[in-house]
């Protein structure tokens, strides 16, 4: 892979012939993790690249090596960068990061007032939001329009959301507030902490120490996903625990 150009760059009409690859491989990927992800038809992804609201890597020979696209919901108040998926070849290349950055910035350029918000129980993809400024919240401060949710039905996982009121899963919610960065944008000019990334985001050293605690935060992210699957695999084989006494681990993953 080493003496393979790449090219990321944002998808037109003429990538409209990788749709039906994209949607096989989001499938076999999810599959592959015993994760789930909200379906799309070739159709979806096709509108996408119409609209401009899509990111797309290839080689130089016209090999398709990953994509992302662009959602938005409540009338632009969020956006989700979506359906991040790279061909098993091309993997551990740093090309997922690229095209993070590239729909990132996408997305700041055609949202620029949305909060940018992401669902993942990808790791490495925790951490290249966290790069991007991201930040772990609760699901209560994502969006709440229903056609949102409802992508989550195709998930292996559903039942979790669904028992647990929408509140949690084994996805870990993460979200980029413009309003907030400015703020934190501000402060760090005032105490000349300011730097800039490649890409020429603006981040700051608060970001950092995020970064520096990923082990601590990755053992966290394990640690929920085993509660989560052992409390939904309890009341499958026992019923409905809901009047049983919340434990010690219970409230602090609430």
């Amino acid at each position: 892979m080493e003496n393979i150009k790449l090219i990321v760059r944002r998808a037109t009409p003429d990538d409209k012939k990788y749709a039906n690859t994209i949607i096989q491989e989001m499938e076999e990927s999810a599959k592959a993790r015993g994760t789930g992800i909200a379906k799309r038809s070739p159709e979806y992804i096709e509108k996408k690249m119409d609209e401009g609201k899509a990111v797309i890597a290839t080689t130089e020979e016209g090999v398709w090596v990953g994509f992302c696209y662009i959602e938005a919901w409540e009338h632009g108040k969020y956006v989700a960068n979506s359906g991040l998926i790279v061909s098993p070849p091309f993997r551990k290349t740093g090309v997922a990061t690229q095209i993070k950055q590239k729909v990132f910035a996408l997305s700041r350029e055609k949202y620029p007032e949305s909060k940018i918000f992401g669902l993942t129980t990808g790791l490495a993809v925790m951490k290249i939001n966290s790069d991007l400024g991201y930040e772990p919240v609760t699901y209560s401060e994502l969006t709440t329009d229903e056609e949102f949710w409802k992508g989550c039905r195709s998930c292996v996982n559903f039942d979790i959301l669904t028992s647990k009121e929408r509140k949690n899963c084994m996805c870990t919610a993460m979200l980029f507030d413009p309003v907030e960065a400015a703020k934190k944008i501000e402060e760090a000019k005032s105490k000349a902490q300011l730097i800039v990334e490649p890409e020429g985001e603006l981040h700051l050293h608060k970001h950092r120490q995020f970064k520096g605690n990923f082990k601590l935060f990755e053992r966290w992210v394990r640690f929920k996903q085993y509660v989560l699957l052992k409390t939904s695999r309890k009341k499958n084989s026992d019923g409905d625990p809901s009047n049983k006494p919340k434990s010690f681990l219970s409230i602090f993953f609430w």
